[in-house]
């Protein structure tokens, strides 16, 4: 059980929003509430015939919007409480990225390590019945993802269940996002939520004034980046950050960290944990004592991209970081929060940097819908009107191009292109619009509390449209 709560932390988040809004407390107190939650057993066959109880919950959180929204975690640790907070957060994230879901969140307390492929497979297939038998998932009602501990094999299993029960549903393959791409999924998912740390961070980087307030350079070159957590998240920020120009000095995973002032090639470590399984003693870093010591490395950049509560009252006077942004869903305590903004800390918030995640999972959601992949209808056409274009100008000018930059030039975009594309520009917009409610304020408030107010105010106009909230 996780000693910190989880949802009390978003609550005083909330709270400390919601003071500078004028809407009710009634209507405050339904924003902020966790609408439903379902707490189940069930029993499971082991491979040697046991059997094994399992306990796992699913949280809706907001139906202001539907489907609700929101990953599942198979973890050893999970429990209610970090169930019906991590849905909170996909209600507020949803809100300020500006995708149509209600925030939702499903936990199942198992150590995927201690459990076969097929047992695995069993306990996702029961999980999913007993959410179909309480109408916890669906289409148009509740669409799950992956998160920490299950991935898209996890998903195609709930897919196939759901769909076995569900003979005739026409969009029944749209119950859940984070597919393979083989079953319903979308080129660019897998990566989404690091691609979002990335663009989200390069987007704030890119604020020449507000960088200056640390003595440095707008952009991504030159800036040192210590990652905390090499899965799937924290794989895919260090690695698009190194790519666009940042300076990866620390990687951390739970079995320890390493560090290299000159820089870490992010794939070469990757190589080497996936060889050896475990990040030390790679050959260019150095062993650091434990993996929390990677968070107090002098740095440009820290991206906690692991777990939640990663950096508390306890830990947040050693970090050394002028820019935290958060990969994790509630890496960072309240407390620790406010004392990054007395410090004059800039902390991104994962209410906006963690949302790459739910938007590429829409984008699928929509692909699935619709039944069409992204590009199929337009990319031929943009390509004979790009052509069209340039053999006009090879006209006016007399000067034919060369045929291998032609080709380069007139490519129509794929599916994975317009998925990036989508993901740039929500990222983009969405730091934008929290920095300019900061801004609002006489720059009085961090980013985080900027974004509670963004979603605050996007979830009670819904509600308002509703006309339950006069």
């Amino acid at each position: 059980m996780n000693p910190i709560n989880l949802f009390e932390q978003v609550n005083r988040n909330f709270d400390k929003a919601a003071s500078y809004l004028p809407y009710s407390k009634g209507l405050l107190q339904q924003i902020k509430i966790c609408n439903s939650v379902y707490h189940m057993t069930f029993p499971v066959k082991r491979d040697d015939g046991s059997i094994e109880t399992i306990e796992a919950w699913r949280a809706e959180h907001s139906h202001h919007k539907l489907p609700v929204k929101g990953g599942i975690r198979y973890s050893p640790t999970v429990d209610e409480n970090d169930v019906m907070a991590f849905a909170a957060l996909m209600t507020y994230k949803c809100a300020i990225v500006d995708v149509p879901f209600g925030g939702a969140k499903g936990g199942v307390r198992i150590d995927r390590n201690k459990y076969s492929r097929s047992e695995l497979e069993r306990i996702t297939r029961r999980y999913t019945y007993e959410l179909i038998r309480k109408d916890f998932i669906g289409p148009g009602i509740d669409v799950p993802a992956p998160d920490y501990g299950t991935g898209p094999q996890e998903m195609a299993w709930i897919v196939d269940t759901y769909s076995m029960v569900n003979k005739n549903q026409l969009d029944s393959i749209a119950c859940v996002t984070g597919k393979p791409i083989s079953q319903g999924g979308v080129r660019g998912r897998v990566e989404a939520t690091g691609r979002g740390v990335f663009f989200g961070l390069r987007t704030a980087c890119e604020d020449a004034d507000d960088m200056k307030k640390f003595g440095m350079r707008a952009g991504l070159d030159g800036k040192r980046v210590v990652v905390q957590g090499l899965g799937n998240v924290g794989y895919h920020a260090a690695k698009f950050l190194q790519e666009g120009g940042a300076l990866v000095v620390g990687l951390a995973e739970y079995e320890g960290a390493i560090q290299n002032p000159k820089g870490l090639d992010v794939d070469a470590v990757f190589k080497h944990r996936t060889d050896t399984k475990s990040i030390l003693n790679y050959p260019k870093g150095t062993n650091l004592p434990t993996s929390y010591a990677a968070l107090e490395l002098d740095c440009d950049i820290l991206v906690p991209a692991a777990l939640e509560n990663q950096i508390t009252e306890q830990n947040v006077n050693h970090i050394k970081a002028k820019i935290i942004g958060e990969g994790a869903n509630g890496p960072t305590t309240s407390g620790a929060s406010e004392s990054f903004w007395k410090r004059g800390v800039m902390l991104i918030p994962d209410t906006f940097l963690n949302a790459g995640g739910v938007t590429v999972s829409y984008f699928e959601w929509l692909k699935d819908i619709s039944h069409v992949r992204f590009g199929r209808v337009g990319k031929r056409f943009d390509e004979a009107s790009h052509t069209r274009i340039l053999r006009a100008v090879e006209e006016m000018t007399g000067k034919r191009l060369d045929e291998a930059k032609l080709k380069d030039v007139i490519l129509g975009a794929d599916e994975e292109a317009l998925v990036n594309s989508g993901l740039e520009e929500t990222m983009a917009k969405a730091y934008t619009d929290i920095r300019g409610i900061q801004r609002d304020h006489n720059d009085q408030m961090d980013l985080r509390t900027a974004s509670f107010i963004d979603a605050i105010q996007k979830v009670a106009v819904a509600y308002e449209e509703l006309g339950i909230f006069p």
